[in-house]
């Protein structure tokens, strides 16, 4: 039993650090357009 309670606290620990990355990597994403030089043509 103290397996499986380790083992589902390190996969929303694992969660949570997922969302935190892919949230930072979005921001980035958003940040590099925002900032990027216009596309004139």
């Amino acid at each position: 039993m103290k397996k499986l309670l380790l083992l589902a606290a390190v996969a929303a620990a694992a969660y949570i650090v997922y969302r935190q990355v892919s949230a930072g990597q979005a921001e980035q994403d958003l940040w590099n357009e925002a900032t990027a030089d216009p596309d004139i043509r």
